[in-house]
């Protein structure tokens, strides 16, 4: 992307990420409230989201951030904003996404410091049903508006816990002590992103706070566009087929901080507010064979699975993303970063009972019984999976996954209804002699066809 494009997309607000009738986007400009100069504490500078009123109207800070440092963080930093919704359900109950705050609570000023500028640090009293996210500060010691902020209902949220000290006043000489923590979002669900909106919790103390305040974090689902699955293939010839037409079926959308892209890294914002994560399914011929007697006939193929430690490893590397568990392992220590809990829909990743699946890639013995008479065709799912940015180029290598559960056979001639079979259970240590298509067919005494599986040896 060139530097022209990065100026367009900075000057363009992001699609909205919608929760009910919450709006939640992201603004990388900020007002200064105070810093710490003056003091003799470490160096501390304190922020307030500042949404631009023509490109986010109606868009509230959730709280203010702070900092451990004095250098300017407008166009580094990234932080949620949020705005109500119209209702799309009129029977709605639950009443609206924001509220103001009903009232503050004092926590720390600067009295007795030095600081070249007055300061006082608060906390928001949200109304029964709606909680804070962070903290406000005054460039005074009063209040401050009720408008500066706004609290977030109680059902679109999630309890966080209280991560890294991020400054203290230790050292300043204010009367009062206090002490500034990050908000880590808990790791998330199958299907879900929790994540922190930048701000930070405060407590009256050096220590950190082991009962209250509370912390929380927002919590969205994972957007999945869904399509017609994939058919599986009737053989309609004594020919040997080909495989089915891949198709795109499931789109998972990710937003630009879920997301590590390797080749903007911390610029993300800038460059792809949403990835697109795109599964494509095939149904792959594993193998076809003609039976020419009297007799049912078994044949054996061995069947290649997509799956790849090595690519899996790739993937990961350069987009962060994880296919069996929530990611990122650990909380990123940057403060350009955006904290976050990510993990894909189970169905999703083909995770629904196991995930163990993923790490074996040995190949696996598929066993047909073909009828007399008949040819069988054996296919398998597979699936894609592949990472694309909003101009649609790919951010990594896409992975593969074979569903061993998903093996359909077809015969012709058909039965008076055509059908496709499916396979049945796998098998356990198949004893009967094995052939491909072309070689030479051991001959069963079941008269009908049918289909097992196990581990190639």
């Amino acid at each position: 992307m060139t530097t022209n494009d990065s100026a367009s997309l900075r000057d363009r607000p992001m699609e909205p990420i919608r929760l009910d009738n919450l709006l939640i986007n992201f603004t990388s400009e900020f007002n200064r409230i105070w810093n710490s100069n003056g003091t003799r504490a470490r160096p501390a500078t304190f922020w307030r989201p500042a949404p631009a009123p023509d490109l986010l109207p109606g868009y509230f800070p959730l709280g203010d951030i702070l900092v451990p440092n004095n250098t300017s963080i407008n166009g580094e930093i990234v932080a949620a904003v949020v705005c109500e919704a119209t209702l799309q359900d009129h029977g709605n109950t639950r009443g609206k996404a924001l509220s103001r705050p009903t009232d503050f609570e004092l926590v720390w000023k600067e009295s007795g410091s030095g600081a070249a500028m007055r300061t006082s640090i608060w906390r928001p009293i949200a109304p029964q049903g709606y909680v804070a996210l962070g903290m406000t500060c005054s460039s005074d010691h009063g209040k401050p508006s009720l408008n500066a902020i706004r609290c977030v209902r109680a059902d679109l949220v999630v309890a966080a816990d209280l991560g890294d000290l991020l400054w203290d006043d230790k050292g300043s000489g204010a009367k009062l002590n206090f002490s500034a923590w990050s908000i880590d979002p808990p790791t998330a669900a199958a299907g879900e992103i929790c994540f922190a909106p930048g701000t930070f919790i405060g407590a009256p103390s050096h220590n950190k706070p082991t009962t209250g305040p509370f912390a929380y974090a927002l919590r969205i689902p994972i957007p999945v566009q869904v399509s017609a699955p994939a058919e599986a293939p009737v053989l309609t010839a004594h020919i040997n087929p080909e495989s089915a037409v891949a198709k795109v079926t499931q789109t998972a959308r990710l937003p630009w901080f879920a997301v590590s892209d390797h080749a903007q890294p911390n610029d993300g914002f800038l460059h792809s507010r949403y990835y697109d994560l795109k599964r494509t399914d095939q149904y792959v011929l594993v193998g076809y064979g003609r039976n020419t007697t009297e007799q049912a006939q078994s044949i054996k193929w061995k069947a290649p699975r997509a799956q790849n430690a090595a690519a899996m490893r790739l993937f990961n590397r350069h987009t962060a993303v994880e296919f069996t568990k929530a990611w990122p392992a650990a909380m990123p220590s940057d403060i350009r970063a955006t904290k976050f809990s990510a993990c894909l829909p189970r169905d999703f990743t083909h995770t629904e009972t196991s995930s163990s699946e993923w790490s074996e890639s040995g190949s696996r013995v598929v066993i047909a019984m073909a009828a007399k008479l008949k040819s069988v065709a054996v296919y398998q799912m597979e699936s894609h999976y592949e990472l694309v940015r909003e101009d649609g180029t790919e951010v990594t290598v896409p992975l593969g996954y074979t569903d061993d559960t998903r093996l359909v056979m077809s015969e012709y001639p058909p039965e008076a209804v055509e059908t496709v079979t499916p396979m049945p259970v796998m098998a356990a240590n198949p004893s009967t002699e094995a052939i491909t298509s072309g070689a030479d067919v051991v001959a069963q005494s079941s008269p009908g066809s049918s289909t097992a599986t196990d581990s190639a040896p």
